[in-house]
């Protein structure tokens, strides 16, 4: 099937990001509200995880541990015995996506999460929804109520500020109000993951790309490297190798990772569609998940019942647990969301470690470039899919994925583009948000 592109700013405009500065704003109460609940540690046992420990703004709003990426890729939680199954997704630029939904061509497409499960349906903010999981998640942050969220909240010095953002009663911990209080503290920091502070558009890229529109050109042009470089990048901000992977991304990358789109009216591409795919990524043995049958929950059950023998179906498995949706699970077992690729190379220094890929099997750009490249290729001796079904070998320039015959000058030139979708603004993490 033709894969659609999708322009996805419908929670842009409802997050009222529609039209934003590329430039970082001051934060208003509402995003400074959520930057404090976003750093602050509401953990148990101890007081020691916060969103930003799996999300981090100097890795790319990722996972910043370097020792675990090269590895497992996984991060444990709270409870220090515990793992979930899968890499932590960037959470820059995810407010962009649109609420789950089944698209005119039969593609699914919003949500967040690498299976699209926290969908925005409810609060209307897929990043809102997300936002609920990981405080009550025994394999994250493990609280053990909504109550108790609200009670860390309530004790914290910036309860003042939540109740200026929300109003008088808003704070309410209450069996009768814990409901309503809960979601506040989603949609503060949802607000927080759409500010411009999380996503400043202020790569080099963008800096390209402002300039190439400058100069008259189209978007689809400026988005594709379709035209002389003089004439596109006139003040040369992009290199010529550069420029010569923008092309090659253009070609190979861009039917997914949208380079010609706006983020929303105003603003440089995302680099996503927000739809879901099977690249045929294998697995990763070094993933913790598959030990975690021997590790319990409260309640005695084993964390992953299955052990080694656990596959990610992603979509699909999500898909199993929609009745409306249930028919489409076993043609979308194996894909997982689009990333948008901004900052898919921000780390915290020169030659820190990062991983790739929903279960994190890879470790450098230069190898999942190959990987696209050589997928199918026998010689190349890559590890089967972890998912052999819907497996995508859709054709680019009338080659499939898996086997695009780029050369190793190709290659080096798409890993020299990405790394221009590196932020230069880098949020700080907030001070005073312990509790009093």
């Amino acid at each position: 099937m033709t894969r659609t592109t999708i322009v996805c700013s419908a929670a842009a405009v409802l997050l009222g990001l529609a039209g934003a500065s590329a430039l970082a704003q001051p934060l208003t109460p509402i995003e400074q509200l959520g930057k404090q609940l976003f750093f602050d540690n509401i953990s148990s046992p101890a007081a020691s995880m916060s969103c930003a420990t799996c999300h981090a703004p100097n890795a790319g709003w990722t996972g910043a541990i370097g020792g675990i990426n090269l590895h497992g890729a996984v991060y444990r939680g709270a409870d220090p015995k515990r793992f979930g199954n899968r890499k932590p997704p960037s959470s820059a630029y995810a407010s962009f996506s649109p609420i789950f939904h089944l698209n005119a061509d039969g593609l699914f497409v919003g949500g967040v999460m690498w299976d699209g499960r926290a969908t925005g349906e409810r609060l209307g903010s897929p990043v809102a929804e997300q936002a609920l999981g990981p405080p009550l998640s025994p394999v994250e942050q493990n609280m053990p109520s909504a109550k108790a969220v609200c009670m860390h909240v309530a004790r914290s010095k910036y309860a003042k500020l939540f109740v200026e953002v929300w109003g008088p009663g808003s704070l309410d911990c209450s069996d009768a109000g814990i409901a309503a209080t809960y979601d506040r503290i989603g949609l503060s920091i949802g607000r927080y993951e759409a500010s411009s502070e999380v996503n400043s558009f202020s790569s080099k890229f963008d800096d390209y790309w402002r300039a190439c529109l400058a100069a008259g050109n189209e978007m689809e042009a400026c988005g594709l490297a379709e035209g002389e470089k003089m004439v596109l990048d006139p003040g040369g901000i992009l290199t010529d190798q550069e420029f010569d992977g923008l092309i090659e991304f253009g070609e190979y990358c861009s039917g997914c990772h949208t380079s010609t789109l706006p983020a929303a009216p105003g603003l440089p591409p995302l680099f996503t569609d927000n739809t879901f795919d099977n690249i045929g990524v294998p697995k990763n043995p070094d993933n913790p998940f598959y030990r975690m049958d021997e590790v319990y929950l409260d309640d005695g059950s084993p964390i992953n019942p299955d052990g080694a023998d656990w596959i990610d179906y992603g979509l699909g498995d999500f898909l199993r647990t929609r009745p409306e949706f249930a028919t489409y699970a076993s043609d979308n077992d194996g894909k997982h969301r689009v990333p948008t690729v901004r900052n898919v190379d921000a780390r915290p220094g020169k030659g820190w470690p990062k991983a790739f890929m929903h279960n994190g099997v890879f470790k450098s750009l230069e190898e999942v470039v190959h990987f696209y490249n050589t997928r199918d290729v026998a010689s190349e001796g890559w590890a089967p899919p972890e998912v052999d079904r819907n497996v995508n070998r859709e054709l680019f320039e009338g080659k499939p994925l898996g086997n695009f015959e780029l050369d190793a000058e190709a290659e080096a030139a798409i890993v020299a583009f990405l790394r221009t979708l590196t932020d230069r603004d880098v949020a700080k993490k907030p001070a005073g948000n312990a509790k009093k």
